[in-house]
């Protein structure tokens, strides 16, 4: 086959044959991306790695399945932000460190998504976003932009899910009336 192949053909070529080159093809075009992103969400780079590993085993494996809709990066994501959770799950005392320490070392730091949610120019989208207070950021990104359930974003932000769905509300209240 001449040429680059799709998304869907490289999973399909996994899936179907046990292509070992589709895999490789699909880990080169995104493991760096997803190990980049999941260093926003976690100090460690060892588990970060762990975590880019056991995502691509799973899809390797067939324990992940694509079903072909949406696009093959948000579903690895949504692969590795759950393997990030149990991983901090089974860290107990030292995932919280390590996640605290996270937040203050990127405290100051724009995330690519909101890099991107701040450089919107629909409304004043980007002006309300960015008057929302960094808690309330930091639980719409997790739910809306992650695509985390409520329970997996309380772990990732390691706050009670009450709180999660709290915050929520709160920042969809007040986009509303940024926004009206």
């Amino acid at each position: 086959m001449s040429g680059t192949r799709s998304d869907g053909e490289l999973l399909r070529a996994i899936a179907a044959d046990r292509d070992r080159r589709a895999f490789e093809e699909l880990y080169r075009r995104y493991a760096p991306w997803l190990a980049a992103r999941l260093r926003g969400r976690c100090a460690d780079p060892a588990m970060v790695d762990d975590v880019v590993q056991e995502t691509f085993l799973a899809v390797w494996r067939g324990k992940a399945h694509y079903r072909q809709e949406g696009d093959v990066a948000g579903w690895l994501w949504r692969i590795g932000a759950r393997r990030l959770i149990d991983a901090l799950r089974g860290d107990g005392a030292r995932g919280r460190l390590r996640q605290a320490l996270a937040r203050l070392r990127h405290r100051d730091e724009a995330s690519a998504e909101e890099r991107v949610l701040s450089g919107v120019e629909h409304g004043d989208l980007a002006g309300a976003l960015t008057r929302l207070s960094p808690e309330l950021r930091a639980v719409l990104q997790a739910t809306v932009i992650d695509g985390l359930t409520t329970r997996e974003a309380a772990v990732l932000l390691d706050i009670p899910p009450g709180t999660v769905k709290t915050r929520a509300l709160r920042a969809r209240k007040q986009l509303r009336e940024a926004l009206a």
